[in-house]
């Protein structure tokens, strides 16, 4: 292995010698780059080999590129590439190459050497990259896809681009990705074709050896693909994705009317074709020209073409009148009320039309619960409070079930301040299942916290209690406990705590909290501490590390705590605590003897 390793050494030499004649690298510095090229080197020639170790070697030579190109511009040198640089690319395609062949389903490692040859133009050796790559991996439609693309648009053929896409469909003859892809690439080669064709006709240049195609020109073999493709590839996604691509290049008038004929016919019932065919709408505008327009002559044609497609829209859920194709048509108009206009008109005609369909798709029942939400608060910012209240008791019949729903709805009437939201929060109650009300008795106590006697919120949070399910009753204690605190000082706090402890389950934030509240008094007692950190211990001594810490340091810096209990603290955490806990505990515990935690 040695004699190996002084081999590549030696093959060093001439490259780190013309580093020094040049004046890129002083002497010493090529000491240093052979110490650490010796170093890295014998970590790949070791039996046991490490991936860490190759991306480690590479990224080496490749800092040592980009430094050598620095430094020939800043002194202005650019010759003996072939002796030094080509020598340093050489050894990492070799490095890639080895690490490749060794870890091959590592697709990230086969990126790096793709993203190495881009970056210093080794096309030669990418195109051999890509070809292994694609052999090892090809179940990947996206590697399949990059290839083409460098051959189309890197190294300029056609006809190398086509032959991947070919080979791709073989192994992936359903991928939407790659016909897409593909048919964007034979649009691409047709528009190269004109493109070529108009130069030389500019140029009055003799066409003979040049053989254009007219129906290549014409975007004939993106058509096949599409053909092909629709037979094979269900669904209006693929359909409206080809026809965006299609809408890219100004030859493909007689495509696109083929893909919209071949949508409209197959795809009639889906809402996304009456969606596409109405937002087409837009896209269509005057026939005259619009230098000279007067900006109300503007505003009047969006209004013109915006009624065009609510025109669609509107037969569209006549023919299809589903959840989505309502979802379509309220969409489009958010989108259109949502977008900056500076005429008045315009945006009180578009608030009118989305609220008229928003009506509409209530009325056929047929409104999803998350529009519900988008209606109400469309209302109350147009001020329209009565109608908000309507459309929430609406949704609320609707959903039923639905903790946001109730939320909603209660939300408008305390926003609204009306006198019937104690009501309200009682029939949401009633209707919702226990699990899951936590949400509600939050938002419950919240607002009686605020409207309400202390004694009504005292009573609410001990309904809430016996309400909620155990899990969700640990917040609400939480919650209780911090506002007996707040409106009825420690006395009642203390005794409150002692009532709630006879009902499992707890969280820790209980018992901090009355830990926390024990130390803002005057005369904070270590009794009380001690009852607070032992009621925590029961319930989480096995799992949490930090709560025997903190009653270790508690008894450590208290005026009347007893450094003689942390022996026997710690002792106990050692058999409560379970599993790596116990080692986390001591490297803790050790870190608080040194005056480091």
């Amino acid at each position: 292995m040695a004699e190996r390793i002084e081999q590549r050494l030696e093959d060093r030499i001439p490259e780190l010698e013309q580093l020094e004649r040049v004046g890129l690298f002083t002497h010493k510095e090529i000491r240093a780059v052979l110490r650490k090229a010796s170093a890295l080197e014998y970590k790949i020639q070791r039996r046991a080999l490490r991936k860490e170790d190759f991306i480690n070697y590479i990224q080496y030579e490749v800092n040592l590129l980009e430094l050598i190109k620095k430094r020939r511009a800043r002194i202005g040198y650019s010759f003996k590439k072939d002796e030094i640089e080509h020598s340093i690319l050489h050894r990492v395609h070799s490095l890639f190459n080895r690490a490749t062949g060794k870890w091959k389903d590592d697709v990230q490692l086969w990126l790096s050497h793709v993203a190495f040859c881009k970056q210093w133009n080794a096309k030669h050796q990418l195109s051999k990259v890509f070809s292994t790559m694609l052999a090892i991996h090809s179940n990947k439609p996206a590697l399949w896809i990059m290839a083409a693309k460098w051959e189309m648009e890197t190294r300029l053929s056609s006809e190398s681009a086509r032959h991947l896409f070919l080979r791709a469909l073989r192994f992936h003859p359903e991928c939407p990705k790659l016909y897409q892809e593909y048919f964007r690439m034979e649009l691409m080669h047709a528009e190269k074709q004109r493109k070529e064709k108009k130069e030389f006709e500019q140029a009055k240049m003799d066409l003979g050896e040049f053989n254009y195609s007219e129906e290549i020109l014409n975007g004939e073999m993106a058509r096949i693909v599409y053909r092909d493709a629709s037979q094979k590839i269900k669904g209006v996604e693929f359909q409206l994705a080809v026809l965006s691509i299609a809408k890219l290049f100004d030859f493909t008038q007689d495509l696109q009317k083929e893909i919209l004929e071949s949508l409209q016919a197959r795809y009639a019932d889906d809402p996304l074709t009456w969606d596409y065919m109405a937002r087409r709408e837009l896209e269509l505008g005057s026939l005259q020209p619009t230098e000279h327009t007067t900006k109300q002559k503007k505003v009047s044609e969006m209004a013109q073409r915006e009624e065009r497609c609510c025109a669609v829209f509107d037969e569209a859920v006549g023919a299809v009148p589903t959840e989505d194709m309502w979802k379509c048509y309220i969409t489009f108009c958010l989108e259109r009320y949502n977008r900056k206009t500076n005429s008045e008109e315009l945006k009180q005609k578009r608030l009118e039309r989305t609220l008229s369909v928003f009506s509409k798709a209530h009325e056929s029942n047929l409104l999803s619960e998350a529009f519900y939400k988008q209606w109400l608060q469309l209302l109350l910012d147009s001020s329209l409070s009565e109608k908000a209240v309507e459309v929430a008791e609406a949704a609320t019949s609707h959903f039923s079930q639905s903790v946001e729903t109730w939320q909603m709805r209660l939300q408008v009437l305390m926003q609204l301040k009306r006198d019937d939201v104690t009501q309200c929060f009682e029939e949401a109650i009633k209707h919702v299942k226990s699990k899951g009300t936590l949400p509600l008795w939050t938002l419950w106590v919240e607002w009686s916290e605020g409207m309400n006697s202390k004694e009504d919120t005292e009573a609410l949070y001990q309904r809430s209690l016996h309400a909620t399910t155990p899990a969700e009753s640990v917040t609400m204690k939480e919650r209780y406990l911090d506002w007996t605190y707040r409106n009825s000082g420690y006395k009642k706090v203390k005794r409150l705590f002692t009532s709630l402890c006879e009902n499992r389950p707890f969280s820790l934030d209980f018992f901090r909290k009355m830990i926390q509240i024990e130390k803002e008094q005057e005369s904070c007692k270590m009794l009380h501490l001690r009852e607070y950190y032992e009621r925590a211990l029961r319930e989480f001594g096995s799992t949490n590390t930090d709560l025997w810490l903190d009653y270790i340091k508690e008894e450590l810096s208290h005026p009347q705590g007893k450094p003689e209990n942390c022996g026997s603290i710690h002792w106990r955490a050692m058999k409560m605590l379970q599993g790596d806990l116990v080692e986390d505990f001591v490297s803790k515990y050790t870190l608080l003897q040194t005056g480091h935690l």
